[in-house]
């Protein structure tokens, strides 16, 4: 007998699988805009390259580590039992409890999750990576690290709740990702910035971002596809992901004003990248706790994670490393952030609502847990590949900028012919306005990325 698929229910998982795709090019114009013009094509293409890698591993055996079900490995491991997604279409999912939407349809939303996954970490090292590179380090990354960890956090197990991931079998709360996508993301852009050093000029040279309306943009749809990350977790279009919503759209608000406060405070100016950047600090604070926290717990989270995400930013100045589009201090701290504070605001087993310190220490467990493996596992990858085939681009090829030396083509032509310099001796030309740069006959040979 074929069992029960709620329509309606199916429905919103399938739509939300498809906000939360959306954000991935939403990351990739919000890192876009605040890089260099030389570089924002390259910035587009990390995010949409981990698209294509992703997919294709999980249907190999990604979604198998992550939800499979199995005794072995104490929960570190979810097996290769569902490798291939075969039969999941007929199948019910089936996470803890069995829910009425096909497995196939969990499969594709999660899958969505574990993209955006490895986009976020390239932020961390804009403008200096090898893109073939970068597309081994998140094929890698994502096999030894996201996949295991989002069994740790997400796995709740088969139906009656055996064999679940290491962290949701003790308690641990993420409804969405704070610590398997933001934590995980965070720590391991932290890691590849140690290792790829800093960009040539930094501390020295001036980096703003070079298109602000990308970045507002970016910044839009990611709090546009945020609503099926949070509300989708539900699993079901009912009051969990009612909560969820309403609580994701309280806390991000909030989180605006959070950081726009301590800009005009610190700097005297409300500023749109901070505007942009509060949104996302207070979707990602939100992340793990949006179906965990009241309406007005939402708010003070938000508010929180906008002011102390502020602040974090410019810790790097401080410590020296050139986390260039602050991965480390909007995603780790963010996800850090809302992943502890559920141990004082969860209404249920929360500190401020009678429940003790237990749930505080299994929150404080998951964050170090997730973000020291990400990060070793991350900092080992990094090393292994700048010394296998190198991971950053060679000096002069990121001063000429890594769009017209990796993809032969630039964001922008504005007017008439114009010349790059790519060393001290060599000058590249590109076409004029309506032109792409598209072949070696518009880059020389010898110029590898």
């Amino acid at each position: 007998m074929s069992p029960h698929f709620d329509s309606g229910d199916t429905a919103w998982l399938l739509v939300s699988a498809a906000l939360v795709l959306l954000m991935t090019p939403g990351l990739a114009f919000f890192y876009g805009g605040m890089v260099r013009a030389k570089s924002v094509l390259n910035m587009l293409m990390m995010s949409f390259a981990s698209i294509g890698v992703v997919s294709v591993l999980w249907v190999l055996f990604g979604y198998s580590v992550a939800f499979g079900h199995t005794a072995r490995l104490g929960g570190l491991w979810g097996g290769l039992g569902a490798t291939g997604l075969s039969g999941l279409a007929t199948q019910p999912t089936v996470n803890g409890a069995t829910f009425p939407v096909p497995a196939l349809a969990f499969a594709a939303f999660q899958l969505m999750f574990a993209v955006i996954t490895p986009a976020l970490v390239s932020g961390a090292i804009a403008d200096r990576a090898r893109f073939g590179t970068w597309l081994a380090f998140v094929a890698l990354w994502v096999s030894i690290c996201y996949f295991p960890v989002a069994h740790w956090v997400f796995s709740s197990g088969d139906a009656h709740g055996r064999h679940p991931g290491w962290l949701a079998g003790m308690g641990v709360l993420d409804f969405a990702g704070g610590t398997a996508v933001h934590v995980n993301a965070g720590a391991a852009g932290l890691a590849l910035a140690l290792v790829l050093g800093r960009r040539i000029g930094w501390r020295h040279e001036p980096m703003h971002p070079h298109s602000r309306p990308l970045v507002m943009l970016g910044a839009g749809l990611l709090w546009f596809g945020w609503f099926g990350f949070n509300a989708g977790s539900a699993l079901s279009a009912g009051s969990t992901a009612a909560l969820a919503f309403v609580n994701t759209q309280l806390a991000t608000a909030a989180a605006v004003l959070g950081w726009m406060a301590v800009e005009r405070l610190r700097e005297g100016h409300y500023t749109s990248l901070g505007a942009a950047s509060g949104a996302v600090s207070g979707l990602v604070s939100i992340t793990p706790a949006c179906a965990f926290v009241s309406p007005l717990g939402a708010c003070v989270l938000g508010a929180v994670g906008g002011a102390v995400c502020a602040l974090a930013v410019s810790l790097k100045w401080r410590l020296g490393f050139d986390d260039s589009l602050d991965v480390v201090g909007v995603h780790l701290v963010g996800g850090a952030l809302g992943s502890v504070g559920l141990g004082f605001l969860a209404v249920d087993g929360g500190l401020l609502y009678g429940g003790g310190v237990v749930l505080l220490g299994k929150q404080v467990l998951a964050v170090v847990a997730v973000g020291g493996f990400s990060f070793a596992v991350a900092g080992v990858l990094g090393k292994v590949l700048d010394g296998l085939v190198g991971f950053r681009v060679p000096a002069h090829h990121e001063t000429a900028g890594i769009d017209l030396v990796a993809h032969g083509e630039a964001g922008y032509h504005f007017g008439g012919p114009a010349t790059v310099s790519v060393d001290g001796s060599m000058t590249v030309s590109r076409p004029g306005a309506g032109s792409v740069v598209r072949s070696a006959l518009d880059i020389p040979a010898t110029l590898d990325a």
